[in-house]
């Protein structure tokens, strides 16, 4: 446990930090997944594809969307100024190489061995760079080595990333413990989720800020007892189904061409996943649409099957991150 003597001084150190930084260093600018590629122009006309391949991987929202994007930036080139600034940055090179050496000299430990390495507020504030140290003599061979490792290395910040910004309002404890003292399940929701109890089993989680034009998260959960015996996909979207056609606020047809089913290890039993799209039907006015997650959870104690569904609505903006944040709630459910 952290006293306020330590913890004034935390504050206290990281504002003169902070203070100091902001002299020297301008604000750093693009998203997270925005990743500048900075190597010299002759090891990036070899490994170019290299690097697509192995960095903007794709996940299926409504359709194929790229995790990452990346862009090529030739070391001190013409955009290098504005470039450099960017939040997620890739340098690759040897230690004789200039812009190599500018990274390392802002590394609070000294580097000294090839391999990955991350330094941050190199050329700006909130600033990451991902150091692929290559060996001397080291090119294309030697970076290509590195690619999965890096990839690994940057989702898995992305993912944290994406999970303490959707908590950043805060964790409704208070409402997991109520759930769960009152209904026998708890989700560990943001607090700027709302919610409603719609009957003595059923339960709608909302957040719809800035605006529900704009963004709409919603998770659904009920239950049914006795709890099922077996359950597959076709029969758990025609459960979805009915609850949507009598207790979703707006209808949403099922468009199932992409599907994803799936079963994994879920509270001590398998859980049956299922992924695909939503749509206004056709008789709407306006057109809208989206991803869902739907669950079947079996808790053996409780004698209970869960229906546990999770939908976004997010037109003209990248889902993934949302997608991750909706994840992360399922993932949170307990029953017993």
């Amino acid at each position: 446990m952290i006293d306020k003597r330590t913890l004034t001084g935390i504050l206290v150190g990281t504002t003169l930090v902070g203070m100091a930084a902001c002299d020297s260093k301008p604000l750093g600018y693009g998203d997270p997944n925005s990743i500048i590629a900075v190597m010299s122009p002759e090891l990036w006309d070899e490994v170019e594809q290299d690097v697509y391949e192995a960095l903007e991987t794709t996940v299926f929202t409504v359709a194929e969307e790229r995790a990452y994007t990346v862009t090529y930036q030739e070391p001190y080139g013409s955009f290098w100024s504005d470039l450099r600034r960017f939040k997620q940055m890739l340098v690759v090179g040897t230690a004789a190489d200039p812009v190599v050496q500018e990274v390392m000299d802002e590394a609070r430990d000294p580097i000294t061995e090839p391999g990955i390495h991350q330094v941050r507020m190199v050329w700006s504030l909130e600033q990451v760079v991902t150091l692929v140290l290559l060996p001397d003599g080291g090119g294309a061979a030697a970076l290509r080595q590195q690619l999965p490792a890096v990839h690994e290395l940057l989702d898995r910040q992305y993912l944290s990333y994406a999970r303490n910004r959707m908590y950043m309002s805060g964790v409704d404890s208070a409402l997991a413990d109520t759930l769960y003292a009152e209904a026998g399940f708890s989700l560990l929701l943001p607090e700027v989720y709302r919610w409603l109890q719609i009957n003595d089993s059923m339960y709608v989680f909302r957040n719809d800020n800035p605006d529900p034009s704009e963004l709409i998260r919603e998770v659904f959960v009920t239950w049914t007892t006795p709890a099922l015996t077996s359950l597959d996909s076709e029969e758990l979207l025609a459960w979805r189904g009915r609850l949507v056609g009598e207790y979703y606020s707006e209808p949403q047809a099922m468009r199932l061409e992409d599907t994803f089913i799936e079963t994994e290890p879920f509270l001590g039993n398998e859980a049956l996943r299922v992924q695909a799209q939503w749509v206004n039907p056709p008789e709407r006015a306006w057109p809208a649409g989206g991803p869902f997650i739907t669950y079947a959870i079996t808790c053996a104690n409780q004698d209970r099957t869960y229906f546990v569904d999770a939908w976004l609505y997010a037109p003209g903006k990248e889902k993934y991150e949302y997608m991750i944040q909706l994840e992360t709630i399922l993932e949170t459910f307990q029953c017993d």
